[in-house]
């Protein structure tokens, strides 16, 4: 075993593991980081990986022989060739010093890859104060009921073939969100399916695929979605209709939780706080 848990543990403020994001505190254990190192010398995806849905071949792996495990920090360096290449160091432990050392080791690392990128990521623990970057959001769908909502809301494919041809500008639309990477998913049959909501017969936002998979410990989580609404439809409510809509289908479907990232300040981080999802921590990305 590479990991000493009692040397981790401690150094654990946010549930961020390399390579799979966010995931459930209660999965977080040694073996799960052992799982990611395991799967940089096979370059496959771990049976619980959220990117597996996408196919093709795992990006981002770890950087295992530059790994820094130590009592008071641990440094695990990832690295993807997606684009020019980025190299993130993830900085896990106390000491203010643990940037400024990531920082040092994701430079070095990114001009002995020939990589572009140099990044540090710094997860913290849901008591910071003025945290910046993206808050770590968790919906427990066992905890009572998420009634389907009333609104414009249903299944792309439940809209009139008229209104379903709406989609593709609106995903060109949303690009920057997902949708149009979404949309190419949809039309090569390789996703489950995307709530619409559609005002005069024109679809004006989306949350997409639903999907539930197992997570590291058997329990059914419902997968990440795609979420936007096209800027002149946002103020009516659209937004958290969708995102009710979306609970409903992953409650009634059997998914225990939802794990959700955002943007500390945006739309939908609002949305989720005004919807009372509980902050399990923050990550922070910074250039290094």
């Amino acid at each position: 075993m590479f990991f000493r848990w009692d040397w981790l543990r401690p150094q654990l403020t946010a549930p961020i593991v390399p390579t799979l994001g966010p995931v459930h505190p209660d999965t977080l254990t040694v073996g799960i980081f052992e799982d990611v190192l395991r799967a940089a010398d096979t370059g496959g995806f771990l049976p619980y990986d959220k990117d597996r849905r996408w196919g093709g071949e795992k990006d981002q792996k770890v950087l295992r022989e530059d790994v820094v495990h130590q009592p008071e920090r641990t440094l695990i360096p990832t690295l993807t060739r997606r684009g020019r290449g980025t190299v993130k160091v993830f900085a896990y432990g106390l000491p203010d010093g643990v940037v400024d050392e990531a920082a040092e080791l994701a430079a070095k690392l990114a001009a002995g890859h020939d990589v572009a990128g140099a990044r540090v990521v710094r997860p913290l623990g849901p008591e910071a104060t003025h945290p910046r970057g993206t808050r770590i959001q968790l919906k427990d769908l066992t905890a009572g009921s998420c009634p389907a909502p009333d609104g414009p809301v249903r299944p792309v494919t439940a809209w009139p073939t008229a209104v379903q041809e709406t989609f593709a500008p609106f995903a060109e639309a949303m690009a920057g969100d997902g949708l149009s990477f979404l949309h190419a998913q949809m039309q090569a049959g390789r996703c489950g399916p995307v709530l619409a909501a559609a005002i005069e017969d024109r679809i004006v936002g989306a949350i997409g695929p639903m999907e539930i998979q197992p997570d590291a410990v058997g329990r059914p989580q419902l997968m990440p979605q795609y979420f936007a609404v096209l800027p002149e439809a946002r103020g009516q409510g659209l937004g958290r209709v969708l995102w009710r809509a979306a609970m409903h289908w992953g409650q009634s479907g059997g998914a225990a939780y939802q794990l959700l990232q955002t943007e500390i300040g945006g739309p939908s981080d609002r949305l989720c706080q005004a919807e009372g999802l509980t902050s399990v921590g923050f990550t922070y990305p910074m250039s290094a």
